[in-house]
């Protein structure tokens, strides 16, 4: 399975910058590329942050960025995102008997199941896992106890290194991680955005994990800095491919690098 990963896009109504930027530049370049260039993948994933502040308009700008994608989509929030407009501008998206949105999907062909997990928390800027989601999940996985899980979420759930992110990470990141390790079927891999760096790990259990650099503005790694740069940088996505042998994730942040000239054919030996 051909996954393609995208997070932070942040979009604003047209018209509007954000940082001098334009966001829904940023991502159609980013989805232009990706119809151009993996029309095979299976799933696009949007990992939060879909838009600045909620605002309808921007969702409305969305759903026509997407709507000429030959692929299904997973759209996931952050906590730059509104559910109720979120909701009321993709009414036909999968949401939990509680309307969290968030869901499982089966992988064809495999035991594997992929998570779509709601880390958005309405009054603050870090994510929770309330007790509701937590409940849904443990209900979720009961179905599948043996499925090998890959994960997307907004918010990391797990130690990310930035300072400017120790007050408005995931508050009940334990909360979530407790359950996943106790999945029979274990955790393949978890990607998630926020943090608007790429970063990529393992955790002492062996979960590994992926952070997107953010499709729009990304942050200057100054780790300790807790107020560091923003930066341009370049758009950006990321190809999961998930096989029943191997997880691999290439990050692709080249679409305008300058050609400095053709690679020659390599026979071998």
């Amino acid at each position: 399975m051909k996954i393609i990963h995208i997070t932070d896009t942040h979009l604003v109504p047209a018209g509007e910058t954000l940082y001098g930027l334009d966001p829904s530049a940023r991502l159609r370049r980013v989805l232009d590329d990706v119809k151009h260039t993996h029309p095979d993948a299976d799933l696009v994933v949007l990992t939060g942050d879909l838009t600045q502040d909620g605002n309808p308009v921007a969702y409305a700008q969305l759903d026509a960025l997407l709507a000429d994608l030959p692929m299904p989509v997973r759209l996931l929030l952050g906590n730059h995102d509104a559910r109720d407009n979120f909701r009321a501008a993709f009414p036909q998206h999968p949401v939990d008997s509680h309307g969290y949105i968030q869901s499982m999907m089966e992988v064809p062909g495999s035991d594997d199941r992929l998570l779509f997990l709601d880390s958005n928390s309405t009054t603050e800027i870090g994510g929770r896992f309330c007790p509701e989601r937590a409940d849904w999940l443990r209900e979720t996985l009961a179905t599948c106890p043996e499925s090998p899980l890959t994960v997307f979420i907004h918010h990391p759930p797990v130690a990310h290194g930035m300072a400017h992110f120790n007050n408005i990470g995931m508050h009940d990141a334990d909360v979530l991680m407790e359950i996943l390790r106790a999945h029979p079927g274990g955790v393949r891999h978890i990607f998630f955005g926020h943090i608007h760096i790429p970063l990529t790990g393992t955790t002492r259990d062996g979960i590994g994990f992926t952070a997107g650099r953010g499709c729009t503005h990304q942050f200057r790694q100054d780790f300790l800095n807790p107020a560091p740069d923003w930066v341009a940088g370049v758009p950006n996505y990321a190809v999961i491919t998930l096989t029943e042998d191997l997880l691999s994730c290439h990050g692709v942040d080249t679409l305008d690098a300058q050609t400095i000239a053709p690679a020659t054919f390599c026979a071998g030996p």
